[in-house]
């Protein structure tokens, strides 16, 4: 088994979005708990609603690529459109921050917002340093 912290956020209906990511991760992988969830400033234009960011811990028996692509799979099912604006509004960003233990996305090192989420789910990364 793999764990996996994985960040989310939406600023489109986001807490029905994020609820519902949460529904159909747990229909494919085993939920082991979710952080607290902030309300953030978009990052890139700002004539858009705030983001509602957190993150899930979840165990998997997928490798990280195949955990990616799945994560793939439910943001395009939920209506994400990635367009030429990286930081335009969205039903639901879902990305791998923390796999069996090390840090795999910079995000971490970069938001406060991650960070903190992902210290909430696994308090032993706290000490954790940008390389």
């Amino acid at each position: 088994m793999n764990i996996a912290v994985i960040s989310v956020g939406s600023n489109l209906d986001p807490r029905a979005n994020v609820t519902r990511a949460r529904d159909l991760l747990e229909k494919e992988q085993r939920f082991l708990g979710q952080s607290s969830f902030v309300v953030t400033r978009p990052i890139g234009p700002k004539d858009q609603p705030d983001f509602l960011n957190g993150a899930f811990l979840i165990s998997t028996e997928l490798d990280l690529q195949g955990l990616k692509d799945a994560l793939k799979k439910i943001e395009s099912g939920m209506g994400r459109v990635i367009g030429a604006d990286k930081w335009g509004p969205r039903t639901i960003d879902l990305d791998i921050v923390v796999w069996n233990g090390e840090v795999v996305d910079n995000d971490f090192y970069e938001r406060d917002f991650v960070r903190n989420a992902v210290i909430e789910l696994l308090p032993q990364l706290a000490q954790k340093k940008n390389c």
